[in-house]
């Protein structure tokens, strides 16, 4: 199989870049200056075994990829750029006849739980990913992920649910490719659990780093997380528990330290520091939002750490600018009002 990652970026260049070094055909989709240094340089991936750079084709879109009925599209941007993306690629005609939507599987490997639902309104073949990957992209051209002795762990079933023959070929292809990729009926499950933990991602986009672990920040993510839960749980939305996960990483993953990269608060800090005038919150803490309003669940913090990253983002401005203590007033204040 040859797979198509659309959006090479943090989780999409780091799982093209490590398919590719294990054998796979790969193709980088990219945009923007991130396009022109994958073409004039290559990707230079950073792990904990150093850093090198892997020449692979690179497309800014369908338009320069001929697909071929052996292909797995990945789709790794940011939910705000799905529907474009899906839109691009789903009736895009494949050797032999057909469309993408009509017979290629499409794998969400991206954070919330939108992206499925997007995605199967056009494409009938949808396989959802739960991604525990924690890589960095900041650079043009450059990728790194710290995880040793894998890369990620990377849940991964049909959408809604179930697995096939796609899936297991899927699974085995990431394993052999330095990632723990289990292969589950209930991957939505998992991905509703992952979501709990994106909650912080907002508060470290715009506090910083270490903005959660301090007391304010603790308390916030803490009260973030309540609001999630209760909201799921209204909802009726089963989610895979924090023991679980623990079970499921513990002892099988540790982050290096590599040279020259520093902390980073996740993908919506690292979208702040890239300047992308776009941010994921409207698809984590929002996601939380919507389900509080549809089921009578209030979510004040998760309200405000969405507003406050939309705004960081669409003004441009400093990630980790905003002290976590001057969040918690600003959410002590709308409480009172």
């Amino acid at each position: 199989m040859r797979y198509v990652i659309i959006g090479a970026g943090a989780i999409g260049g780091v799982v093209g870049g490590r398919l590719a070094e294990a054998g796979h055909e790969v193709v980088l989709v990219a945009r923007g200056a991130h396009l022109e240094a994958l073409r004039a340089k290559g990707l230079r991936l950073t792990t904990p075994e150093g850093a090198r750079t892997l020449r692979l084709p690179s497309a800014a879109g369908p338009d320069d990829v001929e697909l071929r009925a052996d292909d797995v599209l990945v789709l790794a941007v940011k939910t705000q750029d799905s529907v474009a993306a899906l839109d691009a690629w789903s009736g895009r005609p494949v050797e032999g006849g057909g469309t993408a939507g009509e017979l290629l599987p499409l794998v969400c490997a991206q954070n919330g739980v939108e992206n499925e639902r997007l995605a199967l309104r056009r494409f009938r073949r949808v396989y959802a990913m739960c991604v525990y990957l924690p890589a960095t992209f900041v650079e043009a051209g450059a990728v790194s992920a710290a995880g040793e002795p894998v890369s990620g762990i990377l849940h991964l079933g049909r959408c809604p649910g179930g697995v096939d023959d796609t899936a297991r070929r899927i699974g085995d292809d990431l394993a052999k490719a330095r990632f723990l990729a289990p292969v589950v009926p209930d991957v939505m499950r998992w991905k509703y659990g992952k979501l709990l933990s994106n909650l912080a991602n907002a508060l470290g986009a715009v506090s910083g780093p270490e903005a959660s672990a301090s007391p304010a920040g603790r308390d916030l993510v803490g009260r973030a997380v309540a609001e999630g839960r209760a909201a799921l749980a209204a909802a009726g939305i089963a989610v895979a528990s924090p023991e679980e996960q623990a079970e499921a990483r513990d002892g099988r993953i540790a982050m290096a330290e590599l040279d020259g990269e520093e902390p980073n608060a996740g993908s919506s800090w690292q979208s702040l520091v890239r300047g992308t005038g776009s941010i994921e919150a409207d698809y984590l803490n929002g996601e939380i939002s919507l389900l509080g309003r549809l089921h009578g669940v209030p979510t004040p913090v998760n309200d405000l750490l969405g507003r406050l990253a939309n705004e960081f983002a669409r003004e441009r401005r400093e990630a980790g600018s905003l002290p976590v203590t001057e969040v918690q007033r600003a959410l002590e204040v709308l409480e009172a009002g």
